[in-house]
């Protein structure tokens, strides 16, 4: 079950790269996630929750900017990756394999990136165009998806 998870938290990743670490942390810190007296506890501290969360509120406002670019550059690809791996392999820890959960987040990362992409663009299309209302319903389904994840 820890290694479906971790694909799912990589999945959020590769919808929304800062709202995988803003759950994981959320729910560190609430007592949800032991993470305690691992190698990442520091998720666990007071002030993680709000940086990851307004990090996660930083990238839902520019990602609706024309000039944001594509998440399917290497750049933006790469940080969605490292994401999906890292919080993969937090949720994974408690179960004492963050290794499994690293890959297992990476792979989520990847499923994320390419068909978050393909099914926003086709909702946008649906739509007559407007990626608005596609981008916002895409930031529903990642919050609501990191929640179900960190409280599983």
């Amino acid at each position: 079950m820890l290694y479906i998870l971790a694909l799912l938290i990589g999945v959020v990743a590769g919808l929304r790269t800062m709202t995988a670490p803003a759950a994981v942390s959320i729910a560190a810190t609430a007592g949800w996630l032991s993470l305690a007296n691992s190698w990442a506890a520091f998720m666990a501290f007071r002030f993680a929750p709000l940086i990851f969360g307004l990090l996660a509120l930083i990238e839902y406002v520019t990602d609706q900017l024309p000039n944001t670019p594509s998440r399917k550059v290497p750049q933006q690809f790469g940080v969605r990756i490292v994401s999906g791996g890292f919080c993969g392999a937090a949720i994974a820890t408690v179960g004492g394999s963050p290794f499994g959960g690293a890959v297992a987040g990476v792979i989520g990362a990847v499923i994320g990136t390419l068909g978050g992409y393909e099914i926003r663009k086709r909702l946008a299309a649906m739509l007559g165009g407007k990626d608005l209302p596609a981008a916002l319903l895409e930031n529903l389904v990642a919050i609501l998806l990191a929640f179900w994840v960190v409280s599983s």
